[in-house]
């Protein structure tokens, strides 16, 4: 077993090939891999083979790659700084390899690692950023799950980003003194205004930032993400919300928000739970405003952490305008909402042709008012309806619906804790919704869909609501006859 001294056998570098022949020796498959992992680089390729593949023919044709067609000999690779075998004949890639070494050029063939110098890494490519990947040819396999790890954790813009950088470097060295100033600088450069402007497609405004940030010797600015977790399973987070929660100094969360999902955040940031359970509120809504106007006043980089997409029933209009008033800058960073993970669970179509063009949001509160609500006329002209916390009005719910028109025949798709591996699904009709109020054993979030698309869901996995129905009416007459 490796220890924790180990060595490497292979040392990484950066090796440079602006303008530089790399040649490739073969034909196929194999030759056409690496051109591919070449063209991300400036590189001149030049490919030697009598005979290519079409494929590699085309992609030659496309991206201005150099074709010798000859017979390999190694006059043909004299002045490249590097050289791949990749002919999938193990002699004529010996013989490349031994041709290499013997003319000073470094050499890789494709998986002979005892003919290699050098071996090619799994590649995070954001240029001039470049992030490689290497297990010395012992697991291909292995570096590219790294990578692809590593690639997930970075912006898109983070090349852009350090480009800008580059041009701001003589002005802070200018301008800044070394140590904390400089360092803070760069810090709020890389995770601050700047890399946000671009993040959102904003070059122009990120050169501004980068510019005031100058101008008030890299002080940290405050600013607030409205973030969405989604329904609960942490890999249908965004990737875009797990990178401002590993730079976030602070995370102010919900409760509905699983503990897994916050612990993805940067270890050291601090934690504030403001949950708001029915029953049980830690915070009101005009707190949570002033605590998030507080914190990004004090200079912090705050997520506030919402259960499903921070834009449905999270209140973020209230917290946008508590921001706004208080001139605060902040962002929001979409969520899967609970009813896609909800119709997910049950492999269902919200809108299905022929069947359905329209779907609503709803709480279900609303139809306690004196008066139908539009989304219930809606309902009964096809839409489908998605009804988040419904299971203590589901009553209230399937009354006015049937009482306006809709058949109590419409189909209806139940699940709680929509996305996890606790989740539960029940079926059933609107008549059989009402059963839903008497369900104890049902704690979790629960999502209600109703409408005619449900009726091509798959029920395999999933509990008849009307067990439980008849179940609560037959213990209701037992109780009533005893009586």
């Amino acid at each position: 077993m490796p220890t924790a001294d180990a060595k490497l056998n292979a040392f990484p570098i950066f090796l440079k090939v602006e303008g530089r022949a790399v040649a490739i020796v073969g034909g196929g498959d194999e030759a056409l891999a690496k051109a591919r992992l070449l063209a991300q680089s400036s590189a001149e390729i030049r490919i030697i083979a009598d005979n290519v593949e079409p494929q590699l023919r085309d992609w030659i044709a496309a991206n201005g790659a150099v074709r010798i067609h000859s017979a390999y000999d190694a006059s043909l690779v004299e002045g490249a700084v590097m050289v791949f075998a990749a002919t999938g004949d193990e002699a004529l890639d010996r013989r490349v390899s031994d041709d290499a070494r013997r003319l000073g050029i470094a050499v890789n063939a494709v998986d002979r690692p005892e003919l290699c110098d050098f071996f090619t890494p799994a590649l995070v490519n954001r240029a001039p950023v470049a992030v490689a990947v290497g297990t010395e040819g012992a697991g291909p396999v292995l570096a590219q799950m790294i990578r692809a790890r590593i690639d997930r954790m970075l912006s898109p813009q983070l090349g852009a980003l350090a480009v800008l950088a580059a041009g701001f470097r003589d002005a802070v060295e200018r301008l800044l003194p070394r140590g904390n100033v400089r360092r803070a600088f760069w810090r709020e450069f890389f995770e601050g205004a700047p890399a946000r402007a671009l993040d959102n497609g904003q070059p122009a405004e990120a050169r501004q930032a980068a510019a005031a940030l100058l101008m008030q010797d890299g002080a940290s600015q405050g600013h607030v993400a409205l973030v969405g977790a989604g329904p609960g399973a942490e890999d249908l987070l965004t990737l875009r919300a797990h990178r401002l929660m590993m730079q976030a100094d602070v995370i102010v969360h919900d409760a509905l928000v699983p503990e897994a999902i916050i612990a993805m955040g940067r270890r050291d940031a601090e934690r504030l739970p403001v949950g708001k359970r029915k029953g049980c509120h830690s915070k009101t809504q005009a707190e949570i405003n002033h605590l998030l106007v507080e914190l990004a006043q004090a200079g912090k980089r705050v997520v506030r952490l919402k259960s499903g997409d921070p834009l449905v029933f999270g209140r973020a209009g209230e917290e946008m305008q508590a921001m706004r008033d208080a001139g605060v800058s902040y962002e929001i960073v979409s969520g899967v909402t609970s009813a896609f993970a909800a119709a997910a669970d049950f492999e269902l179509p919200l809108t299905l042709r022929g069947v359905t063009s329209s779907m609503v949001f709803t709480t279900g509160h609303d139809l306690k008012g004196g008066s139908l609500p539009d989304w219930a006329r809606l309902a009964i002209s096809g839409a489908t309806v998605a009804v988040y916390m419904g299971r203590s009005v589901a009553a209230d719910v399937a009354g006015r619906l049937i009482e306006a028109g809709l058949s109590p025949d419409t189909a209806v798709a139940v699940v709680e804790n929509a996305s996890l591996d606790t989740r539960r699904r029940f079926h059933g009709t609107l008549a059989d919704l009402p059963s839903l109020e008497g369900r104890s054993d049902l704690d979790g979030p629960v999502m209600t869909i109703i409408g005619d698309a449900v009726a091509g869901a798959n029920f395999e996995r999933s509990e008849p609501l009307s067990a439980h129905r008849y179940e609560t009416a037959a213990i209701a007459a037992m109780e009533g006859q005893g009586a």
